[in-house]
């Protein structure tokens, strides 16, 4: 799998499934939740600019986030 693969799927992965428990615990997420998010504005960002380097980066970042 590309990276102009992996990041995407990596993206779905922590919005649609990591991000939904954090919400959960309520105000104990928030700071969790607003790295999260962080991460996917850079990782798009990364994905318009083709910044490969800031892409690797942030996919390394994302695969972090765990339930």
């Amino acid at each position: 799998m590309s990276l102009g693969e992996a990041l995407p799927a990596e993206m779905a992965r922590v919005r649609d499934k990591v991000m939904p428990a954090y919400l959960k615990v309520g105000n104990a997420g928030l700071i969790a939740l607003t790295m999260m998010r962080s991460d996917l504005d850079a990782a798009a960002k990364a994905m318009m600019e083709g910044d490969t380097v800031a892409m690797l980066r942030v996919y390394e970042s994302l695969k972090g986030y765990t339930l």
